[in-house]
C-alpha cells in the first residue's frame, strides 16, 4: 500500500506532462502542405507592400529590390476557400554598389494575413500587422496562440534572403555585404 502512495501521484504527474506535451505539440504544428500552397502569395504580398519604403529607392544606381520570406506560425483554413495565416515576416532591401551587396532598409514584424482562394492558388485579402510602440504586444497577445507568440522571441536569420539577392544581381556567393 505504501508504494502505490510513493507512485500513484509520480506516474499521475508524468501522464499529465506528457499529455501537455502532446497538445502543446499538436497545437504548434503547421500544415506542410496548406503552407506551401499559400506562401508565395503571402512573400508577393510582403514584396509588393515593401516597395517603395526602402533608401535604395531614392538612388536608381543601386537597382535596389526587396526580398521577403515569411514563417508560418498560426494557419487555418476557414471554409472551403479562406486561410488565416499568422506569420513572422521579414523583408530586406538590396542594391548593388562597385559589385558588392548593399543592405539599405528591412523590417522583421508578425502579421496576420488572410488569404482566398483563386484559381489553382491564393491571393491575400487582407494584412494586418502591430502597432509601432505601445500597443505591439498587447496586439501579438490579442492576434497569436500562446505557442505561435513564444516562436516570435526567436531571431530569424537574413542569411536567405542574402542569397537570394547575390544570386539576382549575379554576384558571387562569398561577395561581401555593406551597408547603403
Amino acid at each position: 500500500m505504501t508504494s502505490v502512495r510513493i507512485w500513484g501521484p509520480g506516474v499521475g504527474a508524468v501522464v499529465v506532462l506528457v499529455a501537455t506535451g502532446a497538445w502543446a505539440r499538436g497545437s504548434s504544428a503547421v500544415d506542410a502542405g496548406l503552407w506551401a500552397s499559400v506562401r508565395p502569395a503571402i512573400e508577393e504580398r510582403l514584396v509588393a507592400r515593401s516597395q517603395g519604403d526602402g533608401v535604395g529607392d531614392s538612388e536608381p544606381g543601386l537597382r535596389a529590390r526587396w526580398f521577403c520570406t515569411a514563417k508560418a506560425l498560426d494557419l487555418r483554413e476557414e471554409g472551403e476557400r479562406r486561410v488565416r495565416a499568422g506569420v513572422d515576416t521579414m523583408c530586406v532591401e538590396y542594391g548593388v554598389r562597385d559589385g558588392a551587396l548593399q543592405e539599405c532598409a528591412g523590417s522583421h514584424y508578425p502579421q496576420v494575413m488572410r488569404l482566398e482562394r483563386d484559381g489553382e492558388g491564393y491571393r491575400v485579402v487582407s494584412q494586418e500587422e502591430p502597432p509601432d510602440g505601445a500597443g505591439y504586444a498587447e496586439w501579438e497577445e490579442a492576434h497569436f496562440s500562446v505557442f505561435a507568440e513564444s516562436r516570435l522571441d526567436g531571431a530569424v536569420s537574413s542569411a536567405g534572403l542574402e542569397s537570394a539577392a547575390r544570386v539576382h544581381f549575379g554576384l558571387g556567393a562569398d561577395s561581401a555585404v555593406g551597408d547603403c
